[in-house]
Parts: structure tokens; sequence; C-alpha cells
């Protein structure tokens, strides 16, 4: 399973490195959620997430990140500590503070120039750095680090940048496609045709062996008709002294 999980994280990462210009050591942006999920999970962020990666790493907070933290009060406070250990990177809040998705978000801009990668829990953080394009979102599933595959939204950039097309579009083409019906829209269900048996798992048919005994029955009919009657011999005396007396 490991061989398999450092498969795909290589494949994803020569995507970006590829694709988006991402170099080592790659900057992980990290909030407080993904502490939180790496205490009560007891992982090591600074031990597994460059192993799990097989490369150079920044780990970096900001600002914004660690004083929201502080905010939600001392239940966080392990997972505050271990936020507190990371170097605080510039977000440009300095001063006048946000919520730590937003901050990571604005940090982010349109094309990620500064090739962040994302480690957070947050489902609505998650949910909008997938609608970002080249951003890379890392986030644990339970004590596993996952790297997840570019969003739809990546994929089809690079698509349209190989062609030399903007997303709006390539986007104006596959909807000119779909109403032209050149292609079908996705999730559609094509109705296959029922195929009938494959005539090799056949069984071949048994012939009607009705006539054979139909023949059978008849003939053993014919030798009851011919066969002859047997008579006992003091039978036959008896018949002959009678005929003899008449």
């Amino acid at each position: 399973m490991k061989i398999k999980r450092y498969k795909k994280v290589h494949k994803h990462l020569n995507f970006y490195i590829n694709n988006f210009g991402f170099r080592q050591p790659y900057q992980i942006l990290l909030d407080g959620t993904f502490c939180f999920a790496a205490l009560n999970n007891k992982v090591n962020i600074a031990d597994n997430v460059p192993r799990y990666l097989q490369g150079e790493l920044k780990l970096l907070t900001t600002q914004c990140a660690i004083i929201e933290m502080e905010n939600l009060g001392t239940k966080l406070g392990g997972a505050l500590i271990i936020l507190k250990k990371f170097p605080i990177h510039k977000c440009g809040h300095e001063g006048q503070p946000v919520v730590a998705s937003e901050c990571l978000l604005s940090m982010l801009g349109d094309t990620n120039l500064n090739h962040y990668v994302i480690a957070t829990q947050d489902r609505d953080l998650q949910n909008n750095v997938r609608h970002k394009v080249g951003v890379p979102l890392l986030y644990l599933h339970g004590k596993t680090p996952v790297l997840e595959q570019p969003s739809e939204v990546t994929v089809e950039a690079t698509r349209s940048r190989a062609e030399g097309l903007s997303v709006s579009e390539r986007q104006k083409i596959e909807k000119l496609k779909l109403e032209s019906g050149l292609v079908e829209a996705k999730g559609k269900k094509v109705k296959r045709k029922k195929k009938g048996p494959n005539p090799l798992s056949c069984k071949k048919k048994k012939k009607n062996k009705s006539g054979e005994v139909d023949k059978v029955v008849k003939n053993t009919e014919e030798k009851k008709k011919r066969k002859k009657i047997r008579i006992a011999q003091h039978v036959k005396e008896i018949l002959f002294n009678k005929d003899n007396q008449v």
C-alpha cells in the first residue's frame, strides 16, 4: 500500500512541477485545523509530511491563523502550541487580522504565483481551494497525510493552456458541443442494448428422443403380437383325447 501511495504523490507533484513550475522546497501553508487534527491523531507534522511528500519543505503559517486559534479558547491550546512552532509568513493583514481561511485564500490570489500548498481540514476552505487553478491541497485522513489529485478546474486550465485557449473559451466550446449533440453530458447514462446469450456458454440442445421412444414402443408391441402362446403338455393331451372321442 505504501508503494502505491508514494507513486500517487509523485504523480500529483510532477503534474504541478511540469505544468505550474513548482520547485523544492515546497511551501506548505498550515492552519489551526490541520494542527488540531495532527494532535488528535498523534501525527508529527515536521517528520511525517516531508517523508510523505519525499522532498524539502517550508512549513509556514500566518499571523491571522495564530490569532484565530488564540481567540477560540484554551481547549485548542495544544494545537496552538504546534502551530506556533512554524515560521510566520507575511500575509498583508498585519494590524487588521482576518479569519484563517480568508487569509490563506488571499495569499493564493488568482494564479498562486508563489506556488503554495494549502494544508487544512476546513471543508469550506478545501472547496474554495479546489476552485483555484494550480493549488495543491493537503489534508490528514486519520494518521495519513493525503495530497489530493489535481482538481477539475486545474486539469481543464492545463488542457486549455496546451491548446492555446483560455478557460472561458474552452468552456464556451464545450457548451457548443453539448448543444449541437457532438458530445454527451457528463454523468449521462448511456442505454446499452440487451445482448443475447453467448453461444459458446450455452448448452447444446438435446435432441428430441420422443421419435426414438415411439419406435421402441412400436417394436415391443409388434413383438408381443408375434409371440407364440405356449400350451402346457397335459393340456395338449386332454385336447387331443377330446378330439379323438368326437
